[in-house]
Formats: C-alpha cells, sequence, structure tokens
C-alpha cells in the first residue's frame, strides 16, 4: 500500500462510520496531512451539515497550508444548503488534492476538479476509486436517476425456502445473520413488504440498533386490507407509507390517514404499480429501500428491473415440500438462458449461515 492508498482508506474509513446518517447525500470522508502528519480530517455527518472537507480544515487551521488533502468524492462546486468545498479548499492554501472518484451528480461532474486545477492546486484522481463507488452506491444510482437503490434481502434454507408450509419462519437464520439485517434497516431510508406480511406476522419493521434509525415502513397494499391494529400503524415507532390502487377501501383510507398512514395511490388496476411507487419514493427523498417481501413480490421487483442489489442469507437447513414458500415465485423464467444472472457476487458467513451478495444482470429487453 502507498502513501496515497494509505491516506485514503482512513478518509474511506471516516466515511463509512456515518453510514445511514448522510442520505440521500453521500458518504464522504477526508484527512489533510502536512509534512507528513495527519493535521485534520473529517467525515459529512448530515444532508444540510458541513461536508467531510470542512471539518477538515476547521480541524487543520493553517496547518491546512501547503498540505494535501484527501477526500473520497470530488469536492463539490455548486451552492445547495452550504458553500462549495473546492473553493473553500483554494482559499485555505493546500497545494495538493488526493481524490478517489469523480462525483456523478450533474451539478458537479467534474466542475469541482475544474475549480482546484485552475487555482493551481494539484489534482490526482482514481486513488481506491472502486472501493469508492462501491460505498455510495445508493448515491450514484439516485442522483442521477432519482429512483430509490433497491436491495432485496431475504433468509432462505439450503433449498430456497422462506416458510414451511405452515407459514413458520421463526427463525431460519441466527442471531448473527438477524443482527446484521438491523444494521442493514438502519441503513436504509425505507423498509418495504407486502400487506401479506403485515397480516400474517405483524412486525414492526423496525432497527433494533442503539442509537440508529427506523426506516420509513413501505407496505404494498392493493385494497387496504392491512389490520387498522397493526404494529406499524399503531406503534408511532417510524413513519408508515401505504402504496394501494383505485381498488381501495375509501373508509378504510380514511380511518389509516386518522392514524397518521401516508396512502398513495397509484394507477395499476390489480396491482400496485411498482415503478410509480419507486418514483414517488424518489421524489420523496427516500433514496434506498431494503426489500423484505415474500415471492411473490420479490418476483414482480426482479422482473421489473428494480432490484439493484441482493442480499440472500443461506441458512444450512432444509425444509422440503411442494407448498413451502420460496424467496421467488411469480411465473419465473421459460428458459435457463432466461435465468438472471448475478455479477460482483460475494459469499461471507454470519454465524453458522453463509451470506450471498449480488448485483443483478439485466439483459437488453
Amino acid at each position: 500500500m502507498n502513501e496515497h492508498e494509505h491516506y485514503m482508506r482512513l478518509a474511506l474509513d471516516n466515511a463509512r462510520a456515518m453510514k445511514g446518517q448522510t442520505d440521500p447525500n453521500p458518504l464522504v470522508g477526508s484527512v489533510i496531512v502536512n509534512d507528513s502528519r495527519i493535521v485534520g480530517f473529517g467525515a459529512h455527518m448530515k444532508a444540510g451539515e458541513p461536508h467531510a472537507e470542512i471539518h477538515a480544515l476547521r480541524m487543520a487551521g493553517e496547518k491546512a497550508r501547503g498540505g494535501t488533502i484527501y477526500v473520497t468524492l470530488e469536492p463539490c462546486s455548486h451552492h445547495g444548503r452550504t458553500g462549495p468545498c473546492a473553493e473553500a479548499i483554494v482559499q485555505a492554501g493546500l497545494k495538493k488534492v488526493v481524490v478517489a472518484a469523480l462525483d456523478p451528480n450533474p451539478l458537479v461532474a467534474g466542475r469541482g476538479i475544474e475549480i482546484l486545477r485552475n487555482a493551481g492546486i494539484e489534482v490526482e484522481t482514481g486513488i481506491l476509486e472502486e472501493e469508492s463507488r462501491r460505498m455510495n452506491e445508493v448515491f450514484n444510482k439516485y442522483i442521477v436517476s432519482k429512483l430509490p437503490f433497491v436491495t432485496l434481502k431475504s433468509a432462505v434454507t439450503l433449498d430456497g425456502k422462506i416458510a414451511t408450509a405452515s407459514s413458520d419462519s421463526k427463525w431460519i437464520t441466527s442471531e448473527a445473520a438477524r443482527r446484521e439485517v438491523h444494521e442493514m434497516r438502519n441503513e436504509n431510508s425505507g423498509i418495504l413488504v407486502g400487506v401479506s406480511t403485515v397480516i400474517h406476522d405483524d412486525p414492526e419493521l423496525t432497527s433494533r440498533i442503539p442509537n440508529g434509525r427506523n426506516p420509513i415502513r413501505i407496505i404494498l397494499d392493493s385494497t387496504l386490507r392491512i389490520p387498522l391494529a397493526a404494529k406499524v400503524v399503531t406503534d408511532g415507532q417510524a413513519p408508515t407509507w401505504v402504496f394501494t390502487t383505485e381498488r381501495h377501501d375509501t373508509d378504510k383510507r380514511h380511518a389509516l390517514e386518522t392514524a397518521g398512514v401516508k396512502v398513495f395511490v397509484t394507477k395499476g388496476e390489480q396491482h400496485v404499480d411498482l415503478q410509480e411507487a419507486m418514483e414517488i419514493l424518489g421524489q420523496s427523498f427516500v433514496s434506498s429501500v431494503l426489500l423484505e417481501g415474500g415471492g411473490e413480490i420479490n418476483a414482480a421487483f426482479l422482473e421489473q428491473r428494480l432490484i439493484d442489489k441482493l442480499v440472500l442469507y443461506i441458512a444450512p437447513k432444509a425444509i422440503g415440500g411442494k407448498l413451502a414458500p420460496s424467496f421467488l415465485e411469480g411465473v419465473g423464467a421459460e428458459k435457463m438462458k432466461d435465468a438472471i444472472e448475478f455479477t460482483d457476487v460475494s459469499m461471507t458467513q454470519a454465524g453458522k449461515d453463509f451470506k450471498f451478495t449480488g448485483y443483478p444482470v439485466y439483459r437488453e429487453a
């Protein structure tokens, strides 16, 4: 590991520590070095608050002058809720800027680098670029498409089942795997399930992370079958949004809205229009969604190419039985050549369970 990689890795670590706090903004970390000593560091902690570079510059003070700043994402060049970081770097008198990844935000897109170079500052890019891009996979999609990054998470047995034929699913995976799932909930803006999950399990859909946050609870419910006594309606632990269709029960809608639930009516005739639902979420600054649905909803999202990432916890158990539900149902591929493949796959372990992570590759329609 060379010197640049060493300091950039420290900046990446600073950024990752804020996971779950910054959306819809990206995770960004920064380190300032002068005379081979770290004189300042920082991370962006929350949308609307100072960026990582500003925190690092404030810590370094005059010691920043003549130094090198490492930043995981191109310094911003526009006036938003905070001022341009590129201009602040110029004013601080730094001589060099090392950047991991360029910003895909159309408001930046190379302009920050241009400001720095025009001021005579040396700029080097691409240091640990792929790590930075992967860390900000949510932001990189959302800032360009204004659609949330959707992660399909499921817990299955070796034969792909998510429950027994009698709908018993507690617990398929180990406590270690379930703890990771709560961390994922803490990191996502929203968590999405179908109404059948609410009716059968009455889940809280919250994150049990100390000082963490609960995601917005998003329920797909074509006719508003959701019980008024459900925890997601009554417990007040997190906002609950329900997406429905024109076929919904208007009296039920009024009762839900009176209870504080937001109800969105999509143009879907029989089922909630998933694309429209994602557009509404994006417009509402929900940049990431954790999908914890059943086999039909999972399949519908995958068939409509709305899944960006798959996280599958696989328990060393087998259930068997034709009637036991699997994590992916729907119509399915007719031929093996039509099967959806996954790339950038990894397999790790969580307790006694295996964790598969991959990204779907969608063929041209």
